[in-house]
């Protein structure tokens, strides 16, 4: 299995070579040369897995480099920390299903994917001798599940940007504790697109890239999308019996578009998935696209704070790897697309997506403030189930969409203790919280506040990357 960048510049890379990469040096994000597909006898074969099983079987498909004994290991030890059945599944009311993807250390759905990207970016270093300064942006959950996984690694520090002031407290205690000598954590004086404007600009500079050995694991690493892959096959052989076809729909609450590309993924290889719903809050750029074709990201001054503050994105950075399938693997058009986002603020793929989203059941809808306490609150009264603000989101979207005979799976994001004041608003409770997590939250914080500022960021990598 080898991978192109959508913009068509980019000598075809093996999986290990192109997650360290992080942006192709065209600019673009590394894809499979070749979808892999898998066929119903493969996927009862897989019923009888455990999920670090299962993912070796599917990361297998994407990762063809490294040794299937050396992956099994790195799966095994990445789910170590998790319950042992990792991803349960859980009915709540109205006849949907929550996919339990918090169960990590982080308390966040971007364990799943960071724990065996740990595993696997080190892994690659070791192969080739290579030391790597990973430089990510956050607009909460992806920093701290980034920094649990990498934390003490010799060959990897880390430099997270975030938001500040966007980011809830349990999130910034979750981040900020830390005082492993190779994480560092920079609050930016902005909104998250600030942030990974950022980072998109010091990666785009390939001499400075190279030079800092820099490389990514927000939700543009191969590695992440290809590990979220997995629980959408581990989700459908949960909520299917054994020996039927039978479709599923899949909602996902989603900010910068990385978790729903997984779930995209899984549907091209074959995995019998009747809708994928995209849930937005205020932050609606997303909802906007799917329902006209017109892609219109706003400005950091327009991108709102809400209380699910982990989808306060006006930027999807993985959306580009749709706009690559929507237009047929046609490089030029990508290229062409962000020239008039770059010049105009906008591009047009209208009819392009009347045709993609009939064929791929793609749909989208939006949830507010309002509405995440209403339904926190309902799915509490009902289920006696407490669920966090992005849940929310996706359980307000994904009743809109609920169909007779389909199971709609609601992917879960986050432990609601992670959003206590929202939760709080909503049902009035107080939230329990382990004598560990209290200890995080009292911890001393460490944090470098820096201004929207291209070369002061320049000039601490500088200072602080691994050589």
């Amino acid at each position: 299995m080898q991978y192109i960048s959508t913009r068509g510049g980019m000598t075809p890379l093996p999986y290990c070579e192109t997650l360290l990469e992080g942006l192709a040096p065209d600019g673009g994000l590394a894809v499979p040369e070749v979808m892999p597909t898998v066929d119903g006898e493969t996927l009862e074969r897989w019923r009888a897995l455990t999920y670090p099983q299962l993912a070796t079987e599917v990361l297998g498909l994407f990762a063809t480099d490294i040794p299937r004994e050396d992956l099994a290991r790195m799966t095994a030890a990445a789910y170590a920390p998790f319950p042992e059945e990792v991803v349960p599944l859980r009915e709540i009311d109205g006849g949907l299903t929550l996919v339990g993807l918090s169960e990590g250390p982080t308390l966040a759905f971007k364990d799943l994917a960071m724990q065996f990207l740990g595993q696997v970016v080190e892994y690659a270093l070791e192969q080739r001798g290579e030391v790597l300064n990973v430089l990510g942006a956050t607009s909460g959950d992806t920093g701290s599940a980034a920094e649990h996984a990498l934390r003490g690694k010799d060959r990897i520090s880390v430099f997270m940007l975030s938001p500040q002031g966007r980011m809830s407290t349990f999130q910034r205690a979750q981040m900020f504790s830390l005082d492993d000598d190779n994480i560092h954590n920079i609050a930016i004086d902005g909104v998250f697109d600030d942030c990974q404007n950022l980072v998109k600009a010091l990666a785009g500079d390939l001499d400075f890239k190279r030079a800092q050995h820099l490389g990514a694991v927000n939700s543009i690493n191969l590695a992440r999308i290809t590990a979220q892959v997995v629980y959408y096959f581990w989700a459908w052989l949960r909520a299917t019996d054994a020996g039927g076809w039978t479709e599923v729909s899949f909602t996902v609450p989603s900010g910068n578009f990385g978790n729903i590309l997984s779930g995209f993924f899984a549907k091209e290889m074959g995995l019998p998935i009747r809708r994928l719903v995209l849930a937005a809050n205020e932050n609606n750029v997303l909802d906007e696209f799917f329902r006209t074709g017109v892609y219109r990201p706003r400005s950091a001054a327009q991108t709102l704070a809400t209380s699910s503050p982990s989808m306060d994105i006006s930027k999807a950075s993985n959306l580009e790897r749709f706009i690559f399938e929507l237009v047929g693997r046609d490089a030029a058009r990508v290229v062409s697309a962000w020239n008039d986002l770059d010049t105009h603020g906008h591009f047009d793929f209208t009819a392009d997506l009347a045709r993609f989203v009939e064929e791929y059941g793609i749909v989208s809808g939006t949830s507010t403030h309002d509405d995440r306490l209403a339904t926190i609150r309902s799915v509490y009264e009902t289920s006696d189930d407490v669920i966090d603000p992005h849940t929310a989101d996706g359980v307000k979207v994904a009743r809109e969409y609920l169909e007779p005979g389909v199971p709609m799976l609601v992917l879960e994001t986050a432990k609601p203790q992670k959003f206590a004041d929202t939760i709080r608003e909503a049902i009035g409770i107080e939230l329990d919280y382990s004598d560990e997590l209290r200890a995080m939250l009292d911890a001393p914080q460490h944090v470098t506040e820096m201004a929207d500022d291209e070369q002061a960021l320049r000039a601490f990598i500088q200072e602080n990357a691994l050589r």
